[in-house]
Order: structure tokens, then C-alpha cells, then sequence
């Protein structure tokens, strides 16, 4: 199969979208803390918690997008957390979101081991149908009627967040308090209300975006599944360069290098002359190019001016 068959055809773009969507997600949960001056290393757990929390809700009775809820409230206490650590206490923010990442990560493994220890194979649930009533639409419909909600939400959620951040008082306070707290807090903005917020805010779409996983993607919990997703979207910020509509083609554009891949390994396709590779070479392809993306954009990046730096009332 040729590779411009595969890039051309349907069902490669409703891999790209479905691969896309938890990233979509993260990107802009970590974006909306690191506006704030907060870096939040702690996504690779929170994308694991709420994977586990938003499947485990399910499971138990909860409909979906209570589920979705459930998930995103459980981010919202991890940002909290990360929150205080880091803006209240002025911890590390490295050390902070590595610890939240730990512990995350490791009470949802352990109420898993604890509340399904005689299960062989992990227990399933009836996850989001595709939106088939949006398959009649022209050009776009084959693509997103295949596609859950959850994956609307997320590509609906880039110009949503722009116009939140540039476009309201709040969006304004939010870009402030990442760029001149001090001036900031001359104007009676509270400095560690809107960074906490933020985070909190940024936290919870971590979460979402890893119950999209359980919720929608599969249909089971299962050990690493998250699979470094969060550390991608760290990197996909730096990308963007802190923009919300780079933010969603950054993450796109992962997601198609990660899909290419798959059907190179699976399908043989190939360009002309091109060799037979062996299947690392694919499984490197993404990471490859988006570490050759970073190169090229991450020296004109205007990174916001107090990212991981504390600051406390009164401080000038």
C-alpha cells in the first residue's frame, strides 16, 4: 500500500483523531497551567488517575459523562495539590509534579490490584458510540462520525481556551499572572488564587483526557496505558509555543506521525526505492519527528516570563 493511500484515506484521519484526542486534551491542560507560571509534571499520574477513576465510575453504574465528571474531579484534586505545593508552599515545581505523578499513578494501580484481585482480564464497560449522525456531513463526516464526543469536546476545546485566553478578564489574569505577577498584583489580581485555578482547571482536562482512554478509546483499565502520553503533551506546549490553536495541530500532527507508523509496520507500505526497515525504525518515527519539530520551533518560543518561578505577596 502506498503511502499516499494511506494519508488520503478515511480511516487513517479516524486513527489520527482517536490518537489525537487524549493528547488534545493534555496539551491544553498543561498549556492553561504553564500560562499561569506553573509547570505541572504531574500529568503522566493524572492522566492515569482519571483513566482509572472515569472507567471505575462507569463500571459501577455511573453513566458516561458521569464518568467523564468523576475523572475530572479527581483532576481537579491533584491540581489542587500540585496547586499548594508549588504556588502556596513555592516547592519545587519539578519535584512537586514528578511526586503527583507517583502518587497518582500509584494509588490508582493499587486500588485496582485491591478491588479486582481475583480478575484474570480486566472487567469492561459499553464505552462512547461513535457520532454516526454526523457521518452524512461533506468531507468531514466519514472521519468524525466515526469518532466519540469526547473527541469533538477536545477539538471544540482549542478555540474555546483561545478565547478564554485572550479574549476575557479572566483570560487576561491567567497570562498575567505567568507573565508579571508583581504587576498583577499591583492591579488586585490575586496572584496564587488564579495560578491554583488555573492548575486546577488544567488538571481536570489531564484527567478528561485520560478517561477518553477508558471511556471511549477501549473499554478496560488496564497497566500502562497512559504510555508517556503526558510527557508528550510537556513537549507539545514548548511547540506550540503556548498557543492553544498550535497546541491542537501540534497534537494532531503527533497523532498522525504515531498512526503512520502503525500502518507502515502493518501494511508494508512503502515509497518508491524505499527499503525494507525493521519495525523499530517505525515505533521511532513520531518521536524522531517531533523531536526534529521541537528543534526547529523551540528557538523562537516566547515561553511565558514567570514559568517556574514562585512568587510570594508583596515580593517585587
Amino acid at each position: 500500500m502506498e503511502l499516499l493511500d494511506i494519508i488520503s484515506s478515511a480511516p487513517f484521519w479516524v486513527a489520527v483523531l482517536r490518537v489525537g484526542t487524549p493528547l488534545i486534551f493534555g496539551t491544553l491542560g498543561v498549556l492553561l497551567c504553564e500560562r499561569a507560571g506553573v509547570l505541572n509534571l504531574g500529568i503522566e499520574g493524572i492522566m492515569v488517575a482519571g483513566a482509572f477513576t472515569g472507567w471505575l465510575a462507569v463500571y459501577h453504574g455511573a453513566p458516561l459523562w458521569g464518568g467523564v465528571a468523576v475523572a475530572a474531579g479527581v483532576g481537579l484534586m491533584f491540581g489542587l495539590l500540585h496547586g499548594v505545593l508549588t504556588v502556596s508552599l513555592a516547592l519545587s515545581q519539578h519535584v512537586a509534579g514528578l511526586g503527583v505523578t507517583m502518587l497518582a499513578t500509584s494509588l490508582s494501580y493499587y486500588a485496582y490490584r485491591l478491588g479486582f484481585a481475583s480478575v484474570s482480564t480486566p472487567p469492561t464497560i459499553t464505552p462512547f458510540a461513535p457520532m454516526v449522525w454526523l457521518a452524512d456531513v461533506p468531507l468531514i463526516g466519514p472521519v468524525l462520525g466515526a469518532e466519540t464526543a469526547l473527541t469533538l469536546v477536545a477539538l471544540l476545546l482549542a478555540p474555546v481556551l483561545a478565547w478564554l485566553l485572550y479574549r476575557t478578564p479572566l483570560g487576561l489574569a491567567i497570562r498575567m499572572v505567568g507573565e508579571n505577577p508583581a504587576a498583577a498584583e499591583g492591579q488586585g489580581i490575586r496572584v496564587a488564587a488564579v495560578r491554583i485555578g488555573a492548575v486546577m482547571a488544567g488538571s481536570a482536562l489531564m484527567a478528561v483526557g485520560g478517561a477518553f482512554l477508558t471511556t471511549s478509546a477501549f473499554n478496560a483499565f488496564f497497566f500502562n496505558m497512559v504510555n508517556g502520553r503526558g510527557w508528550i503533551c510537556v513537549a507539545l506546549v514548548v511547540f506550540a509555543s503556548w498557543r492553544p490553536g498550535r497546541a491542537l495541530l501540534g497534537a494532531v500532527l503527533f497523532a498522525a506521525f504515531d498512526a503512520l507508523q502503525l500502518r507502515l509496520q502493518q501494511g508494508g507500505a512503502s515509497l518508491p526505492g524505499l527499503p525494507a526497515l525493521p519495525y523499530q525504525v517505525y515505533l521511532m518515527l513520531p518521536y524522531v519527528l517531533s523531536i526534529l519539530a521541537l528543534v526547529l520551533v523551540a528557538r523562537r518560543a516566547a515561553y511565558p516570563q514567570a514559568l517556574m518561578k514562585p512568587y510570594r505577596k508583596g515580593e517585587r
